[in-house]
């Protein structure tokens, strides 16, 4: 987690390394995540490595509950398994239903827990400018209400949540398609192809919403008074839409979505 986050706030302590690539021409590679983690113990020692955990670990449980909450107050109805190229309508809506309830319980978890998410992300972007400012859970929340107020717990929160409903939608009606109009119901494997053709749409579309996710962690540490938040690394953004429209001019959308094998930028 840590060293994912450094990576997207652009935080490059290590110089590149020349290496080849798969055509033998010479090309500079900036240091994996093994690489990575070696500087991190080195500076901070292995605890350095779980920076920000507690928050994560209370922002996930507060996710679950959350989500097994609202499943039990909104109950989906069971409707009938429809694989059938005569049933395309009924099995739609049945995807429609499904997609939109998950929507519901994924925003709902999104809301609750993201205020520890910012306190997560914010304590492991202090590796950067070796700062002490968020040391604690309950300090860190009188602080930023302090300091910010309500609105300083859910900044990113709009990005997090249009690519959690954009995977949502893209990733369940694409599996739905390509089950009913390109896996026929007459092959002997057509269950087990079912089964996998969400789960490689959620990975496609994972790669295409990574840019709200990237979005939405940089807003949650911009400008709170943090290093990593501040010029040369990033300019005191106005809104998320500011922060996406410089990364594009930078091309920089995508910063951080590869942990191996990461060409430097030229």
């Amino acid at each position: 987690l840590l060293i994912g986050f450094l990576l997207q706030v652009g935080h490059e302590p290590l110089p590149p390394t020349v290496g080849r690539n798969v055509l033998g021409r010479k090309v500079l590679y900036l240091p994996g995540f093994f690489t990575y983690a070696r500087h991190i113990v080195e500076v901070d020692g292995k605890r350095g490595l779980f920076r920000g955990l507690t928050p994560r670990l209370i922002s996930s449980t507060l996710s679950t509950i959350t989500r097994g909450s609202v499943k039990k107050a909104f109950p989906l109805e069971d409707m009938e398994h429809v694989s059938n190229k005569d049933d395309v309508k009924t099995s739609l809506r049945k995807v429609v239903k499904e997609t939109s309830h998950e929507m519901m319980m994924q925003c709902m978890s999104r809301v609750v827990s993201h205020p520890l998410h910012v306190i997560s992300m914010r304590c492991m972007v202090q590796f950067v400018g070796r700062e002490v400012k968020y040391s604690g859970v309950f300090s860190a929340i009188g602080r930023i209400f302090k300091e910010e107020g309500i609105l300083g717990f859910f900044v990113g929160l709009v990005p997090h949540i249009l690519g959690d409903v954009i995977f949502l939608w893209c990733c369940n009606l694409l599996a739905h398609f390509i089950n009913t109009y390109a896996v026929d119901d007459n092959f002997s494997q057509a269950s087990v192809i079912r089964s996998y053709t969400k789960f490689v749409m959620g990975i496609a579309v994972s790669m295409l919403t990574y840019p709200f996710l990237l979005v939405g962690d940089l807003m949650a540490v911009n400008n709170c008074g943090l290093r990593a938040g501040l010029p040369p690394y990033a300019p005191a953004f106005t809104s998320w839409i500011h922060c996406w429209r410089y990364l594009s001019a930078q091309g920089q959308l995508f910063r951080g979505s590869s942990l191996p094998f990461r060409r430097a930028p030229v």
